[in-house]
């Protein structure tokens, strides 16, 4: 990683022009090899209201001495208005001043996977500003939004007590994801109890011989051992990818998702710029036709 101090309003703007970036600016920059010490990318992820930024807040304090570490937080865009809060850098103000670390919060705009548009592409702008670690915060999220999954090395699901029936719908979907449970507020009645439930899930779930099995751990933001602990959980996983050389295999994904994406978003920028005579014409003149716009190219005439 470098030595430079951090060009921070560089880093801004960077962040600003791949933010505000169509399919195809993204799609005709060069392609380049995944960085081979690129940053270690920790993923908090979990239900609405779960306590993530205050987590994430706390989990950053504790690692902020390993290197440069910047933190991408995702906020819910209105599908009304497009705007967004941006609210989680307020939860974070104790982070505020240092010197190696940074933060940026993104509305998620047209995702709904619980990222943000062009993501990928801002986390390997993190990479060539030498962060060592990134923390990556999901929106509020589901059953089924685990997209984060391949954003990051090592993914965190937060949870709180009392929130049996969210664990039960999540049970199919993000719960096989996540490499770390948590169940956060652990100072509130009920934590022991869903953390045993959680257990319970995991005890009955097949693992291969040498797989990880995620750990289920207690926190709270009153409680810095507790902080310590999961830290200390990230690290051992950080450990175990390294030694199965399982990295590779993750930004195999990451390429086939960034692809996926720029095809989502740029059939969705053709979609809107066409007028009502394309859409009054029969589909296959409309796939044709969309073909052409999104790929700069003429379709081939029928025989």
């Amino acid at each position: 990683m470098t030595s430079k101090p951090l060009d921070r309003r560089t880093l801004g703007r960077t962040l600003t022009q791949l933010t505000n970036a169509s399919a195809l600016e993204l799609a005709r920059r060069p392609l380049r090899e995944a960085a081979a010490c690129g940053a270690r990318r920790i993923g908090i992820t979990g239900a609405p209201g779960a306590g993530k930024s205050t987590l994430l807040g706390h989990l950053a304090l504790a690692r902020a001495a390993r290197g440069r570490l910047g933190v991408l937080a995702v906020d819910p865009s209105s599908p009304k208005t497009g705007g967004a809060i941006l609210g989680d850098r307020v939860r974070m103000d104790e982070l505020a001043g240092a010197a190696e670390l940074y933060i940026r919060s993104l509305g998620s705009r047209k995702t709904s996977d619980g990222l943000a548009d062009n993501l990928p592409e801002m986390l390997d702008a993190m990479d060539d500003f030498g962060f060592a670690e990134v923390m990556l915060e999901t929106v509020g999220v589901g059953q089924t939004d685990y997209a984060a999954r391949v954003q990051v090395d090592t993914l965190v699901l937060v949870l709180l007590p009392e929130s049996g029936d969210t664990v039960q719908a999540m049970k199919a979907g993000i719960m096989e994801m996540a490499d770390i449970f948590v169940v956060n507020k652990a100072d509130l009645p009920g934590a022991r109890k869903m953390a045993t439930d959680i257990q319970r899930i995991a005890a009955i779930t097949r693992h291969a011989q040498g797989a990880w099995v995620p750990p289920v751990l207690l926190a709270s933001a009153s409680q810095p051992a507790s902080i310590d602990a999961l830290s200390q959980a990230i690290d051992r996983h950080q450990s175990w990818l390294a030694a199965g050389d399982l990295r590779q295999s993750l930004k195999d994904q990451r390429a086939r998702y960034r692809l996926r994406r720029l095809l989502e978003i740029r059939a969705a920028e053709v979609v809107a710029e066409q007028d009502a005579a394309f859409f009054a014409a029969p589909l296959e003149q409309q796939f044709r036709r969309a073909l052409e716009l999104a790929g700069g190219t003429r379709a081939c005439a029928s025989p």
